[in-house]
C-alpha cells in the first residue's frame, strides 16, 4: 500500500492531500476542493500542513472512509480527524472541522483576550 501525494490545485500550495489505499481520483479530487475551500480564505494567516485520505480494505467495515489533518496556521497547529461512510461524506465533514478549527485558530490572540486597562495591582489606575 503506497501513498500518493497530491497538492491541493490552489493558493493554499503547502497543504498536500495524500491518499492510502484504494481511493480513486474522483474522491480524491473532491477533498482536495472541499480542503481548498475551507483553507484558502481571506483573513487566515499562513497556511501549511498535511492531510490524509484513506479507505479500508475490509468490506465489513460500516465507516471505510478516515481522514487526518494537521495544519499549521501561523503558529497554531490544528488537527482534525473524521470518520465516515462515503468519500463525499468524509470531505463534507472535513471541511466542516476544518473551517471551524482553523477560525478559532486565527481569531485566537493575546490581544482580544486582554483588558482595555490593566487592574490596579498590575500598576493600572485605581478607582
Amino acid at each position: 500500500m503506497t501513498a500518493r501525494d497530491f497538492g491541493t490545485g490552489d493558493d493554499t500550495g503547502a497543504v498536500r492531500v495524500r491518499a492510502e489505499g484504494d481511493v480513486d481520483e474522483q474522491a480524491l479530487a473532491y477533498v482536495r476542493e472541499k480542503v481548498g475551500a475551507a483553507l484558502d480564505r481571506p483573513g487566515l494567516p499562513p497556511v501549511s500542513g498535511e492531510v490524509r485520505i484513506a479507505r479500508a480494505a475490509a468490506p465489513h467495515t460500516e465507516q471505510p472512509w478516515s481522514a487526518g489533518a494537521e495544519i499549521r496556521v501561523g503558529s497554531d497547529l490544528v488537527v482534525v480527524r473524521a470518520r465516515e461512510g462515503s468519500a463525499r461524506e468524509l470531505a463534507d465533514r472535513l471541511q466542516d472541522r476544518l473551517r471551524n478549527r482553523t477560525d478559532r485558530a486565527a481569531h485566537r490572540s493575546d490581544t482580544a483576550r486582554r483588558a482595555a486597562t490593566p487592574p490596579p495591582w498590575r500598576g493600572g489606575p485605581e478607582r
